[in-house]
């Protein structure tokens, strides 16, 4: 009997962060691609401070990123397809990773724009890119563990 109830306070630790994962990842979709959607010039001069694309597929992708943040937040939120949204967020917060370490690697000093206003910042030093950094992996985390155990309780089709 003492297994059983180990066993079911396990699954209820599992539970509760899968569930906080899910509805957290959502939170960070949703709050990252509203604040860039507000500013559209803002968000353009952010992803063209990375130096990595032309003015055009910056621009591109400045214009893309914001509906696309809210869609993810949303289709997460509502438990639709959350293994699949779950690891392409994680590749998308890989793909943050890289760009802000490349940035820091070659000498630039810009703030992400990642929940709004970012490019060139004076300001910035390398605790600025070592947080950054930090904080999307602990994203990464949160959709691994939502493509790998999504809480599928209040999931629309999960």
């Amino acid at each position: 009997m003492p297994h059983d109830t180990a066993s079911a306070r396990a699954t209820s630790w599992r539970d509760w962060l899968s569930m906080a994962c899910r509805f957290g990842l959502a939170l960070v979709w949703i709050i990252s691609g509203a604040t860039k959607i507000t500013e559209p010039v803002a968000t353009k001069q952010s992803v063209a401070a990375y130096e990595l694309f032309s003015q055009n597929v910056s621009d591109l992708i400045a214009t893309v990123l914001p509906p696309v943040e809210i869609a993810l937040g949303v289709l997460i939120l509502l438990g639709i397809a959350l293994r699949w949204l779950g690891g392409l967020s994680a590749l998308i917060f890989l793909g943050f990773i890289a760009g802000i370490a490349s940035a820091w690697a070659r000498g630039l000093t810009i703030d992400c724009g990642c929940f709004g206003a970012g490019g060139y910042n004076e300001d910035v030093t390398w605790w600025t890119y070592a947080s950054e950094i930090l904080r999307d992996t602990i994203f990464v985390a949160m959709a691994v563990i939502t493509a790998r155990r999504p809480w599928t309780k209040l999931a629309v089709w999960p």
